[in-house]
This record gives C-alpha cells, sequence and structure tokens, in this order.
C-alpha cells in the first residue's frame, strides 16, 4: 500500500525544530503583552471578495496565488493568504471601533499561497501579526517598527536591516504611478514578463521585481519620494526622527513598495542577510483606507507580518535547538510500582516539576540509560519494595549519588528539593 506523504509547500513541524516555533511563541507573547496588544483568532478560511477588495485584484497574491474553491453551498472560499484582511472584516463586523480610541490587535497562525516552495518559503505558512486601528498618528507607525524590532532583538537576530519608504496617499500615488508609466514605457521590452504585463494594471511592483535586467532598469526610475505632498512628507519625517530618537536605524528604500494594493504612507521591511534571496523577516506599512474599503468607519490604520519559517532558519544558525528542562526521570519496575509510578509523576508535576515517566517496562538497566539520556537532573526509581512502604530512591544523574526517601518527604518539601535541582542545573 502507497504511503500518504503531506502535499508540496507543506511540512510537519517535529522536535527538535518545533522547540524554535516554542521560543519565538513565548517571545512573541511577551513583548506585546507588555505593549498592551491583544491577540485575536480569525477563520483560516473566508470569502474570497474579502481578499479581492482588500489586497486587490490586480496583486499577483490574488491573481495568481490563493487557494480558491466553491463550497457545497456554491460560494466563493479562500484560504487566507494574509492576516490583515481578515483581522479587519473582524474589525468590522465585531464593532471593535464602537470600544473608542486605539485597537491594538495581534494574531498568529498558518497562511496559505501557491508559490513555488523552497527555503523559508512554503504553501502553508506561518506569520505572526499585530494591527494597530484607530490611529493616524506618525508615533503609531514607530511603535510598530520599534516592537517588531526588539522581538528580533530578544531572539537574539543579527545581521538586520530596517528598509523605509512612504507610499503616499492615493493621489501621491496617481502622480507617481503616470510618471513611473511614462519612464518604464521606453523600456517595456527589455523588461521581465511579468513587469510587462504590470506596467498597465499594477507599475508599482515592477520596482519589486527580482529580475536583474529590471532591477537595472527600474534603478534609474523616478523617485516616490518626489512625488509626496506636503501632509505625507510631514508624516514621513516625524517616522524617521522618531525613529533616529529610538536609536533604530533605517535605510530610506525608494523602490519599497510591498506587494499588496492597501498601503498607503509608511511602507518598511526588515531584512536579514542570512537569509539570500528570500531576505524579508518582518514587512509592514500603514493601510489608512483598507478599514472603509471593506464596508466599516473611516479609520487609519498600521501593521506588520513576521515570516516564522524564515525565524526559524535564523534561529537554527545561531544555536542549536533549545531543550526542555527535565527534572525527574521516573523509573519504576513491578506491577504496584508501576502503578505507584503514575500517581508520583502526577503529584510531581502538579507541583510544578517537570517529569518524564518510562513506560516502556524494561528491566533496570535499560530504564537507568534512558534515565541518562535525557538531560533530566535527577532519576527517581521505585520498586514494588518502595511501593509497598510509600519510599522512593533519588539518584542524582551527574554525581550518582543516592537517597532512600519517603515519598511525603520529596512531595511535603518540593520548594526545597526544586532548589537542590537547580542548583545541580547551574553546576552541571
Amino acid at each position: 500500500m502507497a504511503i500518504i506523504q503531506a502535499l508540496r509547500g507543506t511540512k510537519d513541524i517535529c522536535a527538535p525544530e518545533i522547540a524554535y516555533w516554542q521560543r519565538i511563541e513565548a517571545v512573541v507573547r511577551d513583548c506585546l503583552g507588555r505593549a498592551t496588544f491583544q491577540e485575536i483568532r480569525t477563520p483560516i478560511f473566508e470569502q474570497t471578495n474579502l481578499f479581492e477588495r482588500g489586497i486587490g485584484e490586480a496583486t499577483d497574491v490574488v491573481s495568481k496565488e490563493m487557494y480558491t474553491f466553491t463550497d457545497r453551498g456554491d460560494r466563493q472560499i479562500t484560504l487566507r493568504p494574509e492576516g490583515t484582511a481578515g483581522a479587519v472584516r473582524a474589525y468590522i463586523e465585531n464593532k471593535l471601533f464602537a470600544q473608542g480610541g486605539v485597537q491594538r490587535l495581534w494574531y498568529t497562525g498558518p497562511m496559505f499561497r501557491y508559490e513555488r516552495p523552497q527555503a523559508g518559503r512554503q504553501r502553508q505558512f506561518h506569520q505572526v501579526g499585530v494591527e494597530v486601528l484607530g490611529s493616524a498618528d506618525a508615533r503609531a507607525d514607530v511603535e510598530v517598527i520599534a516592537i517588531a524590532t526588539e522581538i528580533l532583538q530578544k531572539l537574539g537576530l543579527k545581521n538586520l536591516s530596517l528598509q523605509l519608504n512612504s507610499v503616499g496617499n492615493g493621489e501621491d500615488r496617481q502622480k507617481y504611478r503616470a510618471a513611473l508609466v511614462e519612464y518604464l514605457t521606453p523600456f517595456k521590452a527589455d523588461l521581465d514578463q511579468d513587469s510587462q504585463d504590470r506596467l498597465e494594471r499594477n507599475p508599482l511592483r515592477i520596482l519589486d521585481s527580482k529580475d536583474k535586467k529590471t532591477q537595472a532598469i527600474a534603478k534609474e526610475a523616478p523617485s516616490i519620494l518626489d512625488y509626496l505632498s506636503d501632509g505625507s512628507k510631514k508624516h514621513f519625517d516625524q517616522v524617521q526622527t522618531s525613529l533616529t530618537a529610538l536609536g533604530v536605524e533605517y535605510h530610506l528604500n525608494p523602490c519599497l513598495v510591498r506587494g499588496l494594493d492597501y498601503y498607503t504612507h509608511t511602507a518598511f521591511e526588515i531584512q536579514s542577510s542570512d537569509l539570500g534571496a528570500q531576505a524579508t523577516v518582518c514587512g509592514g506599512g500603514r493601510y489608512d483606507g483598507l478599514v472603509a474599503e471593506l464596508g466599516g468607519p473611516d479609520t487609519p490604520a498600521v501593521g506588520w507580518a513576521i515570516g516564522l519559517e524564515r525565524l526559524v532558519i535564523l534561529l537554527q544558525q545561531l544555536a542549536a535547538a533549545p531543550v526542555n528542562e527535565l527534572d525527574f526521570y521516573v523509573v519504576s519496575r513491578g506491577e504496584k510500582a508501576e502503578a505507584a509510578s503514575v500517581i508520583l509523576a502526577h503529584k510531581l508535576r502538579f507541583a510544578g516539576c517537570s517529569v518524564e515517566l518510562d513506560l516502556s517496562g524494561s528491566a533496570f538497566g535499560k530504564q537507568f540509560k534512558r534515565a541518562d539520556r535525557s538531560g533530566a537532573i535527577a532519576c527517581l526509581v521505585i520498586g514494588d519494595n518502595e511501593a509497598e512502604n510509600n519510599q522512593v530512591q533519588l539518584k542524582w544523574l551527574q554525581t550518582k549519588d543516592q537517597q532512600i526517601l519517603a515519598q511525603s518527604e520529596l512531595l511535603g518539601n518540593i520548594d526545597q528539593w526544586r532548589q537542590k535541582i537547580n542548583q545541580a542545573r547551574n553546576q552541571a
């Protein structure tokens, strides 16, 4: 019988790799919690027109990459290709704007795009994202950039570069679009095929092309920064001034336009030189018109998303996978002993200890070998004799010292034993 395998572009995340994911999730939750962001969980699939209206029908995401199907109710359904549109839909549908003030939301989970799989890019991939809704202040832009920087720094990442641009407001982009098309049209035959297709429908995306020849042509194109209105310039100047005051280094990149139509004003990416071609770790910007476009009240907003697969690659380059610290490994042999071992392990876990219970039923010698390999600080041994007398043998795995204890002595003074465990761990 043929073995059923995971689909191309998807993967299982198992130990030891899962430890990197757990580390990232813990840092993210800590940093965003301290910044008063509230988690939001939205459906993995939505009505297709949410993304068509929100992201833009002319974008590659909508036109080429979405997983779209007709369900049994004859509705067009799409697996979410990104998180912002769903978060904004939830903001509108649940009337979060009625609470007043600024809403700081964050989310994490799988996204789906039909792309050619490669390192750091899967068809099912994972993001963590933030959305700040209800503030047009440049400080909101700076806040989300600073928080993204903090998360990456706390994870220990190096060789990062913040790329910064402004795509202005709608009128700014219309003026710039006309100037860009005028510049690029004479070079149309020299552009790559995708860029030729984009020339009329989405010319700003040509600036983001990865084709070397197209990049050389785009390098001499007019800069969008020369087409910003006074209001757009003022907003962008405030962003730059605040980032400088925070000590956050950045590089102006007029070719940075991001791939989604909803962006306005500030656009940014945090890139890593350790990732090769897929260099972007975090991308985001301001999207002041999206809430209204999706039927909500006129609401300014700004946010970002971080790709978790790429973070994992960077962490794997930095260090070995973090390991869960194990306090006790419980070994037992015999019917009464095995029954007692389950109870003891449960009570120790309830008291806050990390405990692995050997379930093999094999000879003590084999169980002791597994205890030595487990990384535990101490081994707790129960035979039928210990079970009958409510005792346990405690063996320190580093020094091999052993002692017999009443189980009540171990459980009744658990704080003292945990202190000894930590001391032994620090000395190991």
